[in-house]
């Protein structure tokens, strides 16, 4: 899942607050950019462990421009300051205990999965790749 995620700079403590809006709660500080992007995704990591553990739904991440939009009407006065990335996460350890289930595709969409997995870091294997497909349509 592709999680939102907001830098802004604090001029005074000469580090940058970054914040998922899509995580209530899921935010740090840093002095660097590159830093904060390390620690955000451990961040980000942390946080759904944590809703895993309680048995709570992983919050499906929406647009960036939806974000973006909803924070220049809350965040006026800072957002001159605000400038935004992408964090890609696989949420498929956050979804609780994997079960075996047999699966009967067609073999040219098994060709196509298995060419899309072979050819992108989001994927780690057809699993993965079918589970997040299914994370996508059932969000709808």
């Amino acid at each position: 899942m592709k999680y939102a995620i907001v830098f802004i700079y604090d001029d005074k403590k000469s580090e940058y607050q970054i914040s998922v809006p899509d995580l209530p709660g899921c935010a740090i500080t840093e002095k660097t950019i590159d830093l904060g992007m390390e620690e955000i995704t451990k961040a980000i990591k942390s946080h759904l462990a944590i809703l895993a553990e309680y048995g709570e739904k992983v919050p499906n991440a929406k647009g960036l421009e939806s974000h973006r939009q909803n924070y220049i009407l809350e965040n006026p006065h800072t957002f001159s300051q605000a400038f935004w990335a992408i964090v890609s996460i696989d949420i498929t350890p956050y979804l609780g205990k994997s079960h075996k289930i047999n699966v009967t595709l067609p073999e040219l969409l098994i060709a196509q999965i298995d060419d899309k997995v072979s050819k992108s870091s989001d994927y780690k294997t057809r699993s993965g790749f079918i589970a997040s497909a299914c994370f996508t349509e059932l969000e709808k």
